[in-house]
This record gives structure tokens, C-alpha cells and sequence, in this order.
């Protein structure tokens, strides 16, 4: 008996070592570091290495997200305000229906270039550590965006609540593009902190 329980052991251990590694291959949630896992503290990590910096320049994407991304919340102020008039009217539900549909339309756009941009920049298609948050919302407003269509063409959920429906997406998708802002504008910090530290070095 006692080979097979040295046996067992071996096996237990190399189970539990195949299934560490292969945990930390796809852990990319910040709690890592927060729970000590991780070596630097994610709120003094840099959002880009001086690499992903070099890719996120060179990708055409990036260009296509900087355009899509004021083009989607022009679109959201549009149907945000045929939604209402709808809601506190009872007219307009036809106009206030191809606005979502519309603003969908543009977000799975924007979804799907901004995972190409992300693979571009941090070699992964979602859930990349700097914008792992960011993306978890994203999910979110995509779903209810989802949940809106497949209400609307199954004629599953009444207009009224359809309506209300759209309202819960654009909450979600606010929440959302505050997250980006955020981080646009902690990368133009970091970016703005490069450059002075770049001249105090050739001013030496």
C-alpha cells in the first residue's frame, strides 16, 4: 500500500502544479495583486509598457476606436433623447426603436474592432489586465443590448418595458464609457510623465 499512496501523493502534486500553472496563464484579474500574488501593485503599474506604448501608436485601430467612440455617444444622446419622449409621451416608438437599434449596431462595431486593437496592443483579444474591468462592464451593456434585440424581434417583452429595457443598456454602457475616460486620461498622464522625464534626461 504504501507505493500506492507515494503514488497517489506524486499524482495529487503534479495535479495540483498543472492545474497552478494553468490558473495563472489566464488569471489576469487585478485581485491578483491586490491579494499579494502579483509583484507590483496594480495602482502602480503602468497602463502601457514602453512596448505596448510603440503598438498602440503603430495599430491602425487605434485611429478607428478614437473615432468610433465619439460616434457611438453621439448616437447614445440621440436615442437617449427619443427614448424619453417616448417614455414621457407615448410617442415616437418607432423612431426611439431604430435608435437602439441603431446605437447596437454601433456598439458590437466598436466591440468587435476594439478587441482586434486589443490583441494589437496586449497580445490578447479580451480581459487584457490594464483594461480587465473595462471589459467585464463591456459584457454587461453588451448583454443587455442583446437582450434588448432578442426582445424586440421575438416580441417577447411589450414596448413599454422594452423602452425601460434600453434605458438599463445606457446606464450600463455610461458606466462603461466613464471606465475608458478614465483610463484615456490616465494615459495621457503617463504619457505627458514619459515625455517630461524623457527631457530632464537630455537636458542632462
Amino acid at each position: 500500500q504504501q507505493p500506492t499512496m507515494r503514488s497517489l501523493d506524486c499524482q495529487a502534486m503534479l495535479t495540483v502544479e498543472i492545474l497552478g500553472r494553468w490558473i495563472q496563464s489566464v488569471d489576469c484579474c487585478p485581485w491578483a495583486t491586490m491579494s499579494g500574488r502579483g509583484a507590483t501593485p496594480i495602482a502602480n503599474r503602468p497602463l502601457y509598457t514602453p512596448e505596448q506604448r510603440r503598438r498602440r501608436d503603430a495599430s491602425r485601430w487605434t485611429i478607428v476606436q478614437g473615432v468610433l467612440a465619439p460616434l457611438q455617444f453621439l448616437v447614445f444622446l440621440v436615442s437617449l433623447t427619443l427614448v424619453l419622449r417616448t417614455l414621457f409621451t407615448g410617442e415616437g416608438f418607432g423612431a426611439a426603436t431604430v435608435s437602439i437599434v441603431v446605437k447596437t449596431g454601433v456598439l458590437y462595431l466598436i466591440m468587435v474592432t476594439g478587441s482586434v486593437w486589443e490583441r494589437d496592443v496586449f497580445g490578447r483579444y479580451l480581459f487584457a489586465p490594464a483594461f480587465f474591468w473595462e471589459d467585464v462592464c463591456s459584457m454587461l451593456v453588451l448583454a443587455l443590448h442583446t437582450a434588448y434585440l432578442i426582445g424586440l424581434f421575438s416580441h417577447t417583452i411589450d414596448p413599454h418595458r422594452l423602452m425601460f429595457l434600453a434605458l438599463c443598456a445606457y446606464a450600463a454602457y455610461l458606466i462603461n464609457a466613464s471606465q475608458f475616460l478614465v483610463k484615456l486620461r490616465a494615459a495621457r498622464r503617463e504619457t505627458s510623465a514619459n515625455e517630461s522625464a524623457f527631457g530632464l534626461v537630455l537636458s542632462e
